[in-house]
């Protein structure tokens, strides 16, 4: 297969570097344009763009992808049999039906379940104990598209989101190139590699909508489980926080602790330990930030800061 790679972050390099490994050919990458960051505005890469340079593969980086004939074009030219997509933009149809094998994405969450913006957290922030990756044929309608397959995975309950991150990332590659296998052998072998793709029943979907800072922001008055479960889904970033005396503190880890003693938002402080009521029962603060602070452990914490 010779194959256009579409995708942007740190959680498309697995699925990339396992496709240049494999007998296929990523003929090209489309990645999204460069950034200026920093005080110095220097002009950064995307991290597939980075592995792009790296191995010699020609970049794509286009400011727009709908109506951009010059950009639809452009990738007619490479003649690619199909497109992989692995954290990318949305695709119109008049770039998803280019190639003649299609285009296919990988979603990390078992779809119908989570279909959005950001369903590893979502997962975490519900307390699932299990989740995975989806590989599906692109349709209009985001995440809505035939399955090809699924791979499931435990979560523990030690998992944050960049545990699971890593992990759906690395499991994200062995799915992408099991779906590219199974496409070429259904060329390959006709009725006898045949597979069916399975429909997306809609009525099971659940959504992942974006990581706003209002959902990042801790409601006390909720259980300690459900605070701690959003603690996880968003540690290391964008992370869960709370405002104490104007000052904004995020928190990183933490644990459910057994007592009924403290009221929602109540700060019991030691030495070195730092509780905090909730709903239902509360939670050890085990790592947490001050805003323009370092990160650091409770105890370490609790040497420059009082909540009293």
């Amino acid at each position: 297969m010779k194959i256009i790679f579409m995708g942007t972050p740190d959680f498309a390099i697995p699925s990339l570097q396992t496709l240049v490994n494999s007998k296929h050919k990523v003929i090209s990458v489309v990645t999204a344009p460069d950034k200026e960051r920093g005080r110095g505005q220097k002009v950064s890469f995307t991290p597939v763009k980075e592995f792009a340079l790296q191995n010699k593969i020609p970049v794509l980086q286009p400011e727009k992808l709908k109506s951009n004939p010059l950009f639809v074009d452009e990738l007619k030219k490479y003649n690619a049999d199909l497109f992989v997509v692995v954290a990318f933009k949305i695709l119109p149809k008049e770039v998803f039906t280019i190639p003649p094998k299609g285009s296919f994405n990988l979603h990390a969450s078992l779809l119908p379940k989570y279909r959005g913006a950001a369903p590893i957290q979502w997962a975490l922030i519900n307390g699932e104990t299990e989740t995975g990756v989806t590989t599906f044929k692109l349709e209009e309608q985001v995440d809505t598209g035939n399955i090809y397959l699924q791979k499931k995975t435990i979560i523990k309950p030690e998992d944050n989101f960049e545990s699971l991150h890593d992990k759906l990332s690395e499991l994200g590659a062995e799915a992408v190139l099991q779906t590219v296998d199974m496409i070429v052998q259904k060329d390959s072998y006709g009725e006898a590699g045949k597979f069916e793709l399975n429909k997306q029943i809609d009525s099971l979907a659940t959504p992942a909508p974006k990581i706003t800072k209002e959902i990042c922001q801790i409601d006390w008055n909720k259980s300690a489980v459900e605070v701690h479960n959003l603690v996880r889904g968003l540690s290391p970033h964008p992370t869960a926080f709370f405002i104490y005396d104007e000052k904004v503190i995020k928190i990183y880890e933490t644990e459910v602790v057994e007592r009924n003693d403290l009221k929602a938002f109540q700060i019991v402080q030691t030495k070195n330990e730092l509780i905090i009521g909730c709903g239902k029962n509360a939670l050890r603060i085990l790592e947490l930030q001050q805003e323009g602070r370092k990160r650091m452990s409770a105890e370490e914490f609790l040497r420059g800061f009082s909540f009293k």
